[in-house]
């Protein structure tokens, strides 16, 4: 019998640590969970499955709109009635938050509902239990992060905005990232007077310039106001409950909810991980090694805690590759390059791999391709959008290097080409590839002609 309760203990239930608990389990280890909120963690809960649901329920008043185009007549919509969508989510999130805790007990998982603290390099504690394990591994995911200033009490964050009692008229959303540009869009979809704040020239830094400045034009023919090089001061509470939002450049705006998404920070406050000797970056992240290993031998961590990147995925890839470190003892195999990812703002951002300016950047002989047109149903339909897409090819070898589009389902196209760029395939090989006609995706094997 092993000295221990159990062969692995996990802190937090999301998706790497469910799916590190899972896959040890079903090799055979005696594994424990803990989770001191929802099953399922931020992407289940409070992001990407409740934003992705929002952002659907944001995309009809365009599509009943554009439908008059196609002969819809007469078929006039009441309105929007925000309890009706906020509570068949809040169903929906239920119904997944069992699914999870399912998973997990069928697995032969012990799952234990609680906050859990590292007591010593070897145990843990929730509540007033104390728990032995070989391993510990930490996969408590990241927080939203709200700077302090004058009245930041009164901003609420990603956590809250799924479950707000009233649907506010008049929204100022704060922050340059891919969640802020999200909710944006959402909050303009479903009728209220948007405004993003962001405190530099262009949101989306990280992302392809030319990607950053067509979003941003799309995005002003939706009504969304943006407010670059805006910086908040303070928000102030009014007598009537609105919030009166102060810039450091001295003007004020009067709205009725206040989102900042500047950013996350790791979760690991609290865990009693420093009183271990295990190293923690100044952003609070785990530092490990290529085996999410920390500087302590027996405790491990993955997933956004660990400061790479944020997505879903990636924890998912990432819990695999530990537990069959675990197992066969070679070192974990992950490959963190071409990784696809989607922003699902309106219209919606897809790409993969480099931008131009990473490729210029590094050395490689850039060649461009594009195409920048507006897609079939709006020609009907009347709407002033248009699509982008581009390739990234090294002239030197013909590789495509990256690939980014802007438009509708420019996440569910991206991924196929990611197969394509992973795969190593040439501008050649796209060429000789039949496009499916008539759709957007075809243009991505239908461009000839470079355009720089």
């Amino acid at each position: 019998m092993s000295e221990f309760d159990f062969d692995l203990f996990v802190i937090g239930a999301g998706s790497g640590g469910v799916r590190a608990s899972r896959m040890a389990a079903a090799s055979g280890m005696r594994v424990a969970v803990a989770e001191d909120r929802y099953m399922g963690g931020t992407c289940v809960n409070v992001g990407c499955v409740p934003k992705k649901l929002f952002v659907y329920a944001s995309e009809y008043r365009e599509a009943f709109e554009d439908a008059r185009g196609f002969g819809w007549l007469g078929q006039e919509v009441a309105g929007f009635d925000w309890p009706t969508l906020r509570d068949n989510n809040a169903r929906e999130i239920t119904r997944l938050n069992g699914i999870y805790r399912n998973l997990l007990t069928s697995a032969g998982v012990t799952v234990i509902d609680g906050r859990a603290t590292v007591e010593d390099r070897q145990k843990v504690k929730v509540g007033d239990q104390i728990y032995s394990a070989e391993r510990i591994l930490i996969a408590t995911g990241g927080w939203p992060y709200v700077p302090e200033f004058p009245g930041s009490e009164f901003a609420i964050t990603s956590n809250e905005v799924f479950s707000l009692q009233e649907f506010p008229k008049r929204v100022m959303v704060v922050g340059g990232g891919y969640i802020a540009v999200e909710f944006a869009g959402i909050f303009a979809g479903l009728g209220a007077e948007t405004h993003l704040s962001y405190r530099k020239d262009l949101f989306l830094r990280g992302f392809d310039r030319e990607v950053r400045t067509f979003t941003r034009d799309e995005m002003i023919k939706k009504q969304i106001n943006l407010h670059f090089n805006h910086q908040v001061s303070a928000i102030e509470k009014q007598p009537d409950g609105s919030l009166l939002v102060h810039s450091e450049e001295g003007g004020t705006r009067e709205v009725d909810l206040v989102l900042y998404a500047t950013g996350r920070r790791a979760n690991t406050r609290g865990l009693g991980l420093e009183k271990l000797g295990v190293v923690l970056h100044k952003d609070g992240t785990i530092g490990v090694d290529d085996n999410f290993r920390s500087s302590v031998q027996s405790i491990f961590a993955l997933g956004d805690v660990t400061g790479g990147p944020e997505l879903t995925p990636v924890a998912l890839a990432e819990a695999m590759a530990l537990v069959k470190h675990w197992q066969t003892g070679k070192t974990a195999e992950i490959d963190y390059n071409n990784i696809p990812t989607a922003v699902f703002c309106q219209p919606n951002i897809g790409t993969v791999g480099l931008t131009e300016e990473e490729a210029r950047q590094a050395g490689i002989p850039v060649v461009i391709y594009k195409a920048d047109f507006r897609a079939m149903r709006h020609t009907i339909g009347g709407r002033d959008e248009r699509t982008l897409m581009k390739l990234i090819v090294n002239g030197s070898n013909d590789k495509v290097v990256g690939a980014h589009m802007v438009g509708p389902e420019a996440g569910e196209i991206i991924q196929g080409i990611a197969i394509a760029i992973k795969a190593g395939a040439t501008k050649a090989v796209f060429d000789q590839t039949i496009g499916i006609h008539p759709t957007a995706a075809e243009e991505f094997v239908t461009m000839r002609s470079p355009s720089g």
